[in-house]
């Protein structure tokens, strides 16, 4: 696997050694599939299993990333968005949505949470963005909608357009009516102009093996995850205009000019929506 952990990255600050790194972790997971380091044998052992059931997942993770960095600069370059909510940050990696941002609007502010406290550690120590912008991190749970706005305004002009990005994370969220409403209630909290991305796993394109391969997830006691089909992404963006293409494999959301064409689809499914 190709390591995306920044190269310049120094080591976090602070005390690992009170974390259970025995119980694999999500983000952990996930970095280990970008090719990160920043991982424990729990988390390998974890990401092995889900790989050997599904090897696409490590494909998913990178159009995962990959359609991040296209959506942020297509909202900074295109639609002139300065101010970025990143809930579920995950693990630091090239590319990050302040670097991407900041690339184009250096004075762009963004804000990350996460509740995982070795993502805290990192993200701190690594994850520091141009002079002129500002980027900061909330220890928040995105069950606590409130929390997370509360403490975003800190940082956030919350009477001017934000981008509010749930990328891998809705699915940690069980169930069919609880993770429409913490969208809607994070929406509501943003004025008209702000933009929702919203990425999440399906079982479309190989459905018997990501299927199988989260049940084995499932059961290694890391936080349970959902798989959703494309129609239940959608329903997020309820009351907002789809930029298009709509919601489609990540790989398709406007792809960089390829002459092979469009890139294969995976189940990574994701959209872009305007709140009116």
């Amino acid at each position: 696997m190709t390591d995306n952990t920044p190269a310049s990255a120094p080591e976090p600050p602070g005390d690992e050694s009170q974390i259970d790194n025995s119980i694999p972790n999500s983000a952990r997971i996930w970095n280990y599939f970008l090719g990160g380091k920043h991982n424990y044998p729990a988390d390998r052992e974890a990401g092995e299993q889900f790989l050997a059931t599904f090897p696409d997942i490590a494909e998913c993770a990178r159009a995962n990333r990959a359609f991040q960095a296209r959506a942020v600069r297509y909202l900074a370059s295109q639609e002139h968005v300065g101010q970025y909510l990143d809930i579920g940050t995950g693990m630091p990696a090239v590319d990050a949505t302040h670097q991407v941002a900041q690339r184009i609007t250096p004075q762009s502010r963004i804000v990350y949470v996460d509740n995982d406290p070795v993502v805290l550690l990192h993200a701190r120590a690594m994850l520091t963005g141009a002079p002129e912008g500002t980027v900061n991190y909330i220890d928040a749970d995105l069950r606590d909608p409130e929390s997370i706005i509360r403490e975003a305004a800190a940082t956030l002009d919350l009477a001017q357009p934000v981008a509010v990005m749930l990328l891998g994370i809705l699915g940690h969220i069980p169930g069919d009516t609880q993770a429409p409403s913490i969208v809607a209630r994070l929406m509501d909290s943003v004025p008209s102009g702000s933009y929702l991305l919203v990425s999440d796993g399906t079982n479309v394109i190989r459905p018997s093996a990501v299927a199988a391969a989260t049940d084995d997830y499932n059961d290694t006691g890391a936080s349970p995850y959902q798989l959703r089909s494309p129609e239940q992404i959608a329903r997020f963006f309820d009351g907002l205009h789809l930029i298009d293409p709509g919601v489609v494999s990540a790989p398709r959301w406007r792809p960089d000019p390829d002459p092979a064409g469009l890139p294969a689809e995976v189940d990574q499914f994701c959209g872009v929506a305007r709140k009116p």
